[in-house]
Parts: structure tokens; C-alpha cells; sequence
């Protein structure tokens, strides 16, 4: 049995959809009925890191578990990998970030996923890492102003960023799960290219068939919308690792995904194309 945690998520739910046929799965999210990703060898439990009866139900008979946590200076890694331990679980393949590998990451996100690592590297279970660089699935957040007045905002807009596709972190944490060879290992996963905004707008404008401009956000600008979204902490983390990319801390691209899938990993084209419905009005659908 495998558990799949943050099974509604950006990568929980292409997990789901990248294990082969016949692989006993349990899929844990705070609501299953948001589950949308069905199987006939899977089945959802709710369970919630601040609930630990919630965790034992989920984690009854399992023995390897993909981990997702997103609660910044939360301590959801820790209750879960005791939780784990004492179910018997022997191998957790946790989803990290590249970032931090940087030693000029000092940011509360970076920090954080640094502490939840070793927690994971001393918890005497076998570990796998994900260190993936940014979602290209982070671009829908220009959905609504793409469609509504064909215009992508974004900060430092020729910085470039080796963004990788979801559904590629995916299929690396699925071979960690079901493949030997990966354990005591950490794999850092970035798309074939660094790619700025500004080229990303013009990859999606061609797969569109419309015309998009670019309009930079000054840091200002940055830090109202990000303020917007979430509390200051988190949006001045966010806006540390926006000045990192633009000292070009985020170019350079690993061999993760061919090392472990044996192919190229997905270029924002390719993203773009698979996702273009995301950006087109209704009305023009």
C-alpha cells in the first residue's frame, strides 16, 4: 500500500495519474470529495496533519508514503513522520525544493524545507528527495488577465527560471515509490531550458493564437499582489527568491528527470499547449 498525501494538489494529483495500473493506492486529503483523479485500486481517506487519528487511519498498513507539505514553519512534516514511523512506513519520498541547495537561500520557505530534509534524512525510515525548481503550472496565476485583457504582469520579467512541468515531478516520484535505486537519494528536477516571463508570454501567445504583452511589475507592485495572497512573511520569502532568480540563482538546468524517466523533460511549450484552455474565455471556447 502506498499513501499519496496533498492527493488534490499540483502534484499529488498527477502522482495519482502517473502510477501504473494495479498499484494499491491510499489517497489522503483534507476533503476526498474534491478528489477528481479516480482509480479502481485507490481509495481516499481524509486525513489532516493536525488531526493524528486522522494520520494513524491513513497510514494503517502502509509502507511507503509520498509527502507533501505546504503549511511554511509549520511543524506537519514532523507529526507526519512520526506518525509514519510508528505505522510502519519504510520509505518516504518527500517533495522539497531546489532551492535549497543555495547557500545564498536564507528565506523562511527555504529555511524551512532545509529543516523538514533532515527531519526526514534522521526519522530511521529509507527517503527519497524531490528538489524540483519552480511549477510552469505557477504561470496559471495569469489565467484571469490573460483572458481578460490579454496581458501578463509579473516581476524581473527577463530573469530566467528552469521551470519544470508537474506532471514530470510526478512521474519522477512514481519510479522513487515503485523502482529500487532511489533511496539515500535526492533528485533535483528542472525543465530542458530557463525560460524569462517574457519569453513564456510569447510561447503562450503563439500557442493561443493572440496577441499578449508583457508589463513589468516594479517591487512594489510585487509586494501589493503578493500581499494580497498571503501574509508578509511569505510574500517577502517570495520576493527573496524573485531577487535570487534574478542574480540568476535559478538557470541552471539538471539531468534529474532523464536520469530517472530516460527522456527529456517537458519544455513550457509543450506545457502551454497541453494547458491553453486555461487561458481562453468562455466565450471564445
Amino acid at each position: 500500500m502506498i499513501l499519496v498525501t496533498g492527493a488534490t494538489g499540483t502534484v499529488g494529483r498527477e502522482v495519482v495519474r502517473s502510477f501504473p495500473p494495479g498499484v494499491p493506492l491510499r489517497l489522503m486529503t483534507r476533503n476526498p470529495a474534491g478528489i477528481t483523479v479516480t482509480r479502481p485500486e485507490a481509495e481516499a481517506v481524509a486525513g489532516d496533519y493536525a488531526d493524528p487519528d486522522s494520520l494513524a487511519r491513513a497510514l494503517r498498513g502502509v509502507r511507503k508514503a509520498f509527502l507533501v507539505t505546504n503549511r511554511v514553519a509549520g511543524d506537519d512534516d514532523a507529526v507526519f513522520l512520526r506518525a509514519a514511523r510508528a505505522a510502519g512506513v519504510r520509505h518516504v519520498v518527500k517533495l522539497s525544493a531546489a532551492a535549497v541547495t543555495d547557500a545564498r537561500a536564507d528565506d523562511l520557505i527555504t529555511r524551512w524545507q532545509r529543516a523538514n530534509e533532515e527531519l526526514l534524512r534522521r526519522s530511521e525510515m529509507e527517503w527519497t528527495l524531490l528538489r524540483p525548481r519552480s511549477f510552469m503550472s505557477n504561470c496559471l496565476s495569469w489565467a484571469g488577465p490573460v483572458r481578460s485583457e490579454r496581458v501578463v504582469r509579473a516581476l524581473f520579467g527577463t530573469s530566467v527560471n528552469a521551470c519544470v512541468d508537474p506532471r514530470d515531478i510526478a512521474e519522477v516520484a512514481v519510479r522513487a515509490l515503485t523502482e529500487d535505486g532511489h533511496r539515500s537519494a535526492a533528485h533535483t528536477l528542472t525543465g530542458p531550458e530557463a525560460i524569462s516571463a517574457v519569453e513564456q508570454t510569447r510561447l503562450l501567445a503563439q500557442v493561443l493564437g493572440v496577441p499578449l504583452r508583457f508589463e513589468e511589475l516594479g517591487p512594489e507592485e510585487a509586494r501589493a499582489a503578493l500581499l494580497r495572497r498571503y501574509p508578509p512573511e511569505l510574500a517577502d520569502a517570495l520576493l527573496s527568491s524573485a531577487q535570487r532568480q534574478r542574480d540568476g540563482a535559478k538557470a541552471a538546468v539538471a539531468n534529474g528527470v532523464r536520469e530517472v524517466t530516460g527522456r527529456a523533460p517537458r519544455s513550457f511549450g509543450e506545457w502551454a499547449g497541453d494547458h491553453a484552455d486555461a487561458f481562453v474565455a468562455e466565450v471564445a471556447r
